[in-house]
């Protein structure tokens, strides 16, 4: 399995995150930045999680579908259900799962 580093939010701007991930997989490396905009992250997790967590899963998401080679090295993070349409479902059923085995 990969190990993703997600380097907080770099962002200087009020309405969006930014962060430089790292995935590391076979002793290779790749390096991406990520946007998210802050009404699409309260789109997809409703504050249930932190931006940092919602870059780790969609990442965990493309890794399953793709090599980390494959990942745009900087993109917003709505242009991946624009690849994967199936995207916002998961995330959103992902983190349901999660909050609710939180609570329990």
């Amino acid at each position: 399995m990969a190990e993703i580093n997600v380097n907080g939010n770099k962002s200087s701007s009020g309405d969006l995150f930014v962060f430089d991930i790292e995935v590391v997989e076979n002793d290779t490396k790749t390096a991406h930045t990520v946007e998210v905009g802050k009404s699409y992250y309260e789109k997809l997790t409703s504050g249930k999680i932190t931006p940092e967590e919602l870059v780790r899963k969609s990442f965990e998401f493309l890794l399953k579908r793709e090599p980390k080679e494959s990942i745009l090295k900087e993109f917003n993070i709505t242009k991946i259900s624009y690849y994967f349409p199936e995207y916002e479902e998961e995330i959103a059923n992902s983190i349901s799962l999660k909050y609710e085995e939180e609570k329990s």
